[in-house]
């Protein structure tokens, strides 16, 4: 929900430009990661690394994951917070709907989320009995895009869009320092390197090509989604895009059936982030799982460990989203760090390294220079967003 917010910073044509190429080279990572990990025959993301660049690699980039899948965990909570609850500048929908009492609490309501609705799903210890969930939150975000859309489209008909602004102010100063610290918040959300080879390995007749289509297709639809949900977003509320646009959704949008509109929106998206937590906490657990009790038995044979872990994670998660006041703020760390490394970073040097070490793995020129070049904007992007951070 911080895409539209970027527009802001961005402006409409190099917003959407950076949406488009970043999800172009999150692709073709994700294609050198499954193509070396197959010819390895690593079946986690943790081992190719190893393979790669040795045991000390592999431990880093599972508390990339980690620290990674935490931070996207806790923002999600404090979107639900911000929308059920409010926030300073925003009226949220328990106060619409009930008015102002202990029930909108924020953190009271979060948590109440958190152990009724969140915390049965996460104890599932299987992915694929989470597809369902998958599906249905996919469902509610086409929802969230074509009610903003549809909205947006029949303000700007009616002429009550504000021209929004299409590039950024080139005469500040701290454009150059706005916009590297813009990209870390985009590249969040393309990071699904993590989970590349848990689906490759779920995958009938599984071949590289085959998986290739397969992200190749997420990420067409992808792309699509977030350039829809950034455009509408921004364009219905111009200079007043909240960090987290859900936010927005209090206020009158100027056309017919606005305050039923604004609840699909809100309470829809809402219903979105309940069944993808899931999805992104059982990556999390397993991911910790094998960092702290690596050469234990899987954790499908272990109930108590999965719960233990299942708890200690909700409660760490729920915790942070009290701690951390907006979700810019946690987009901009966890995209200048984790996100960058895991993305593109460790792709770009297992396709380098492998290709040295077999000679019938080796990259051609166009490859080896990709490589070279999202390694060079790892390291930009990291620098830029951490100083921003700071």
């Amino acid at each position: 929900m911080a895409l539209p917010a970027t527009m802001k910073v961005l402006g409409l044509v190099l917003g959407i430009f950076l949406i488009i190429l970043i999800g172009i080279l999150s692709e073709i990572s994700g294609e050198m990661l499954i193509r070396f990990a197959v010819s390895c025959k690593a079946r986690s993301y943790g081992e190719v690394v190893q393979i790669a660049m040795g045991r000390t690699a592999r431990v880093l980039s599972k508390i990339c994951i980690i620290v990674n899948n935490a931070g996207v965990l806790i923002v999600y909570l404090i979107i639900i917070g911000n929308v059920m609850s409010g926030s300073v500048r925003h009226i949220g929908v328990f106060d619409q709907w009930l008015g102002q009492g202990f029930w909108d609490h924020r953190k009271l309501l979060v948590l109440v989320v958190m152990v009724v609705f969140l915390a049965p799903l996460c104890v599932l210890d299987r992915n694929d009995l989470l597809s369902m969930t998958s599906a249905a939150s996919v469902a509610l975000a086409v929802v969230f895009v074509v009610v903003c859309f549809a909205v947006a489209f029949i303000k700007l008909i009616e002429g009550k869009i504000e021209a929004p602004r299409m590039s950024p102010d080139f005469g500040s100063k701290m454009v150059i320092l706005d916009l590297l610290v813009v990209i870390p918040i985009m590249t969040n959300a393309y990071v699904c390197h993590l989970n590349v080879q848990p689906i490759y390995n779920e995958l009938e007749g599984r071949s590289p090509q085959k998986m290739n289509q397969v992200g190749r297709i997420t990420t067409t639809f992808c792309v699509v989604v977030y350039a829809s949900t950034a455009i509408s977003g921004y364009l219905l509320f111009g200079k007043d895009t909240e960090g987290d646009v859900l936010t927005n959704f209090d206020r009158n949008l100027g056309i017919r059936f606005s305050t039923a509109l604004n609840y699909i929106v809100r309470v829809g998206y809402i219903l979105h982030l309940v069944l993808v937590f899931p999805v992104i906490h059982f990556s999390l657990r397993q991911t910790v799982d094998n960092l702290v009790f690596e050469g234990s038995a899987p954790l499908t044979k272990s109930k108590k460990r999965s719960l233990a872990l299942t708890v200690i994670l909700l409660v760490l998660i729920y915790i942070g989203s009290t701690m951390i006041p907006n979700i810019w703020t946690a987009f901009k760390f966890t995209g200048a760090t984790t996100a960058v490394s895991l993305g593109f970073t460790f792709p770009a040097l297992i396709a380098l390294r492998i290709s040295q070490q077999e000679a019938s793995m080796s990259l051609s020129r166009v490859e080896k220079f990709l490589s070279r070049l999202m390694l060079i904007l790892a390291v930009i992007v990291s620098i830029a967003g951490i100083i921003g951070n700071i």
